[in-house]
């Protein structure tokens, strides 16, 4: 059975992803740094942080943040300094020639953590769940199954999604090996002002 307004919640979830975000930004600067390979485990980190919080949200803690904001606005201050300390480490990478072998090499788990901690600390993705995935489940029957069913379909998007950004990137990596340090100086500042943003969205 499918889980109500199906093909509603493809939209609203296509939509959220196409558009670009701190994970896309964060996907792009790694798959011109590091190469799409690696983005894979970016990626892998974004969705299990997703999973994590849906599951949490809906089955243990559906009302937790209601009552207790005081741990969302804390989730809120760690991401935006995680963003900032992300937006320094791009600018000063921009430094490195593109075309050469001299980036930093990293370890799969720092490319897993770049995702999971992005996603993990985003207030967006705690409200997201509690806030949409009710509106498409029917409570009185078997919600477990509508649950696994819009999971699987989120996570999946999802992945393709980021990956579709991290080949794109990799497609332009011609002109931007023509301007080496422009695409991680763009990215710093584009997630200095999504902190920014996020700083003074919804004040608490």
């Amino acid at each position: 059975m499918l889980p109500l307004e199906f093909f509603l919640f493809l939209q609203i979830i296509l939509f959220l992803f196409i558009t670009p975000g701190t994970p896309r930004i964060v996907i792009i600067s790694n798959s011109i740094n590091y190469g799409v390979k690696n983005c894979i485990w970016t990626a892998l980190g974004d969705i299990t942080a997703n999973i994590i919080q849906a599951t949490l949200v809906i089955f243990f803690i559906g009302s937790f943040f209601s009552d207790y904001p005081i741990f969302l606005i804390i989730l809120k201050w760690a991401g935006i300094m995680y963003l900032c300390y992300l937006a320094y480490d791009l600018y000063n990478s921009s430094l490195n020639k593109l075309n050469s072998k001299s980036i930093i090499k990293r370890s799969i788990l720092s490319f897993f953590n770049d995702g999971f901690i992005i996603a993990g600390t985003s207030p967006k993705a705690w409200m997201f769940f509690p806030f949409i995935f009710p509106q498409f489940i029917d409570f009185d029957s078997n919600y477990l199954i509508q649950f696994i069913i819009l999971m699987s379909t989120y996570v999946f998007l999802d992945f393709l999604s980021l990956m579709a950004y991290a080949i794109l990137a990799d497609r332009l990596v011609g002109w931007i090996k023509a301007n080496p340090q422009k695409i991680n100086r763009i990215s710093a500042c584009a997630l200095l002002l999504i902190a920014i943003f996020i700083v003074f969205l919804e004040k608490n």
